[in-house]
């Protein structure tokens, strides 16, 4: 079995770190990952992935026109924030899977599963 591929948005380098460490748990690895949304729109135009992590505030520039395009592509959408969704979120994302940072390992890990299950039904 090949490994399962996700796409990361994500400013902070030890976060970063620290999700590589947790998908790889789950034999998923880290096809592109970027910290700005001009790096990430780059990666979400031209990058297969099974699974986008995008976290929704990159130095201040808020990553939904990148997850409106990763949507449309049929890429599943998780995204983390240290913000209140219905402070921040438009109304077409607030029903997406949202982890609240900092979040619980396992819980990251379910929504992974989910997101990635969501994948295989769709290519099935």
């Amino acid at each position: 079995m090949s490994a399962r591929r996700a796409l990361v948005a994500e400013d902070s380098a030890h976060i970063l770190f620290s999700l590589e460490m947790l998908l790889e748990q789950s034999g998923v690895v880290i096809v592109g990952a970027a910290a700005t949304v001009a790096g990430m729109r780059k990666l979400a135009e031209t990058i297969d992935a099974e699974v986008a992590i995008l976290d929704v505030n990159l130095n201040g520039e808020l990553i939904f026109p990148v997850a409106d395009l990763l949507i449309e592509r049929g890429v599943p959408v998780i995204f983390t924030t240290g913000y209140a969704p219905e402070k921040l979120f438009p109304p077409r994302f607030m029903g997406l899977p949202t982890l609240q940072k900092p979040y619980d390992p396992d819980e990251f890990l379910n929504l992974v599963e989910e997101a990635l299950a969501q994948t295989r039904v769709a290519h099935s």
